[in-house]
């Protein structure tokens, strides 16, 4: 292992040290002395890994009213990592919202939604046979996203708010520094202003609503360059002995990101600006499918073997595939080109303990990127396991004036109909 960091150090010294960032002497403290050696190592050649931590503690007052406090490790806005999966967060809260905002009679999260074509590559959606009726909606894209991270579910909610309102919302809500206006589907950038139109139907088949084909005309800011790694494989899967541009692709800082979990789980906690527009049914919704396990969910019937309960809880999975006892973790994860992120609320019910804890970890020793070769199975989850169970062990400890009431957090999640004979599904796109 010290041989793999040494290499490291080595490879990444060309890369800019960002001197603005923010490291509280506290959380430092903790993963210094941590028990684990990989964590001890990775902290130490931060740099190296881009490693950010935001770990956040929450005290209960008499009235259980949850009280905040962030600690920070190395977390700076312009230390860029690529945010891969954890853009469906926003993207699932924002699709919610926009059909309250669309206020139109027998349309909700559930009703059935068909996708126009606009070109070979944004194909069009008419079924969904991962659903109970056989249809696509809003909520079986928003389970597909949380429960596996599925990428086409992603690129549908993009669709379904178009470019522009996704990113004149955010920037509303406070955001100025994100940026999604990438799906994942291999366009170029202008490929990605256009979104496909798109129909809700009624249970007969009858148009309810369609939207037409929409195409942005927002300028981006991209005067910041972002380049990194020696080497790259471009659309064309040929090797290009140069860094990878990320100039113009997404871009979610890290405290964006713990801010906005924190505004889904704990709306009274952030500004009413800060606040998706939901209701309390779509609260819940996105408790349930942040928290429950693929072998819990009849709808998609995923393979519980390869989707297993720890399978996107980066901090509680390497190797484990079960949570402890009355652990439930709400969360969203991504990973690409050889970043890991989880930015996570942890609930143990059973010993009346809860936290967040938001992380990104860059683990790709070759430095060549988009090779799929990345240190995920032998550098990136067994740290984020450690770090999560770092974190973890030390909350177990930590004393509290008032024990927390978490019944809010408490959710009747489903059970897999041991009758039902259908096939799993299986090798998902994520």
């Amino acid at each position: 292992m010290r041989n793999f960091i040494l290499f490291l150090t080595v490879l990444f010294f060309n890369q800019p040290l960002m001197a603005q960032n923010k490291t509280d002497q506290f959380l430092k403290d903790i993963l210094e002395k941590s028990k684990s050696e990989l964590v001890r190592q990775i902290v130490a050649d931060k740099d190296s890994f881009r490693l950010q931590v935001i770990y956040t503690q929450i005290d209960r007052d008499k009235k259980n009213q949850p009280h905040f406090k962030n600690y920070y490790f190395n977390v700076d806005k312009d230390l860029y990592f690529n945010p891969a999966s954890t853009v469906k967060l926003p993207l699932a809260c924002l699709s919610l919202e926009k059909l309250h905002e669309m206020k139109i009679p027998g349309v909700d999260k559930f009703t059935t939604i068909q996708f126009d074509s606009v070109n070979e590559k944004q194909i069009g959606m008419l079924h969904d046979e991962t659903s109970e009726n056989g249809f696509p909606s809003i909520a079986q894209f928003i389970r597909k996203a949380f429960l596996v991270s599925d990428n086409d579910a992603y690129n549908r909610m993009y669709q379904f708010n178009t470019q522009q309102r996704i990113n004149r919302r955010l920037h509303a809500m406070g955001y100025q520094d994100i940026r999604i206006n990438r799906q994942f589907l291999g366009m170029s950038l202008d490929e990605n202003r256009r979104t496909s139109g798109f129909h809700f139907m009624d249970q007969n088949g009858k148009i309810i609503y369609s939207q037409p084909e929409a195409y942005n005309t927002d300028s981006f800011d991209f005067s910041k360059i972002i380049k990194m790694g020696k080497g790259h494989y471009n659309s064309e899967d040929v090797l290009v002995n140069e860094p990878i541009d990320f100039t113009t692709v997404n871009n979610l800082p890290l405290e964006d990101l713990q801010q906005i979990l924190q505004s889904v789980l704990f709306p009274a906690a952030v500004s009413a600006a800060q606040r998706f527009h939901l209701s309390k049914a779509d609260y819940h919704f996105l408790y349930q499918y942040l928290s429950q396990f693929p072998s819990e969910t009849n709808y998609p019937k995923y393979d519980s073997t390869q989707y297993y309960d720890s399978y996107v809880k980066f901090y509680f999975r390497n190797g484990h595939p079960h949570l402890p006892e009355g652990v439930r973790v709400f969360n969203k994860v991504g990973w690409a080109y050889g970043f890991l992120i989880d930015v996570s609320y942890v609930v143990d019910f059973k010993n009346k303990v809860e936290y967040m804890l938001t992380s990104t970890v860059y683990v790709n020793s070759d430095g060549i990127l988009n090779d799929n070769h990345y240190d995920y199975d032998t550098v990136g989850w067994p740290f984020l396991y450690d770090l999560g169970q770092t974190i973890y062990e030390y909350e177990l400890k930590r004393k509290r004036e008032f024990v927390p009431d978490l019944s809010q957090f408490k959710i009747a999640y489903e059970k897999r109909n041991e009758k039902d004979t259908r096939p799993v599904v299986k090798d998902v796109d994520n």
